[in-house]
């Protein structure tokens, strides 16, 4: 019996082995997985404002998968994979080989070597740093009462992506509560957003884009725009000859594939391999690379799809059709994407969106929150019926 090894169990990774499971693919499945559970990477942003605990967005996926035959789970994190000896290399236990590998490892935060970005921004990239994220920030607000400083009472969000755009709007959609639970005056608040493009929210048309930004000025946001970050100190974002002082600085400017995508002599540009056609990469037809790791060209212009929980869900997809298809000894076929369409939360109870179904729908304010859910968290909707999917087979 052939051996599918399935490195994250993000979106991607866990959907290729419900996939497969579900597809009763004639092989051994071995998932590795750094934590325990899953967590749904689209709703960081509100565990590190406070909106949502982390409990609502993780789910423990050993009990999941136990007592299935075929399908193994290790809990460990992998530190390289050894192309030519077709073995993952783990950090605690031993090399696992594999037959076939299904690299989902996810993403990492990008500082693009900007000094001190590291150091002095906080990062959401997974649950750990969304809630460290979350203590500093609760807790410097909670300062302010006894220090008066007020560096205490500045937020700087350095960058204006989804992840950006999305937490501003959880952020000012709490911080009233907080101002009255740790009495600080709100009025004092100030929160900055810079970004080094000329424009907010590029991806959606002007009309929506702009709706976006004056909603969330008016919530009190300043946005800085085509204003590059030359330098993060632990109390202020440089731009050139100006800085924005705050006592807690949100990094989120970019996201790149997991570093074991370049300890592992892979070809790659920011820890992301370009895959042919089929999802898998030149030289190695034992290996599909989805997800935040990959880079998957758009055949219609030839761009790389942007990484997406949507995206991702249609890659895993295609992959373990791929892969099922191989143990069946028939022929891959060609990965094709539909995108649903594009939504951007401000809060819970605001949004832009631009929707490819059933003709195109351009949506604002407080029903793009119902949208949201049906289009940006079908992926989450879908992933989440691996329980009763597992269960009942």
């Amino acid at each position: 019996m052939k051996k599918i090894v399935v490195l994250g169990a993000g979106y991607a990774g866990m959907r290729v082995v419900k996939k497969l499971v579900q597809g009763h693919a004639d092989a051994q499945i071995v998932l590795v997985n750094k934590n325990p559970y899953h967590y749904e990477a689209t709703q960081l942003h509100q565990v590190a404002a406070g909106t949502k605990e982390a409990a609502d967005i993780t789910f423990d996926i050993r009990p999941l998968l136990a007592g299935r035959k075929n399908v193994e789970v290790v809990i460990d994190e992998v530190t390289r994979v050894d192309q030519d000896a077709k073995k993952v290399e783990l950090k605690n236990g031993e090399p696992i080989s594999y037959d076939y590998l299904v690299n989902a490892l996810g993403f990492e935060s990008e500082t693009f070597g900007i000094k001190g970005a590291e150091e002095n921004g906080w990062p959401l990239v997974d649950i750990d740093t969304a809630l460290a994220a979350r203590k500093h920030l609760e807790d410097t607000l909670r300062r302010y009462k006894t220090s008066q400083d007020p560096n205490d009472l500045r937020v700087v969000v350095c960058g204006a992506g989804f992840t950006s755009i999305e937490y501003l709007g959880e952020l000012v959609y709490r911080m009233p509560k907080m101002a009255k639970e740790y009495g600080f005056p709100l009025d004092k608040v100030k929160i900055d957003c810079i970004e080094a493009s000329p424009k907010i929210l590029p991806m959606f048309e002007p009309n929506l884009a702009d709706w976006g930004v004056k909603y969330l000025e008016s919530k009190g946001v300043n946005f800085h725009v085509a204003t590059p970050i030359t330098e993060v100190k632990p109390n202020a974002v440089v731009s050139n000859d100006v800085e924005f002082p705050a006592n807690t600085i949100i990094w989120t400017t970019g996201v790149r594939g997991s570093h074991v995508i370049a300890d592992s002599d892979y070809d790659q540009k920011r820890n992301r391999v370009v895959v042919e056609d089929d999802l898998r990469i030149t030289g190695h037809p034992d290996q599909f690379l989805i997800g935040d790791v990959s880079a998957v060209p758009n055949p219609s212009n030839g761009r790389l799809y942007p990484t997406t929980a949507q995206i991702s869900i249609a890659l895993a997809d295609t992959a373990a059709a791929n892969l099922i298809a191989l143990l069946k000894g028939g022929q891959t076929s060609k990965f094709v994407f539909k995108p649903m369409g594009t939504v951007c939360s401000l809060g819970p109870h605001a949004g832009i969106a631009s929707i490819d179904m059933m003709g195109h729908w351009k949506l604002k304010g407080s029903k793009v929150s119902i949208v949201k859910k049906i289009v940006n968290d079908r992926s989450v909707l879908e992933l989440a019926n691996i329980r009763t999917m597992l269960e009942s087979n």
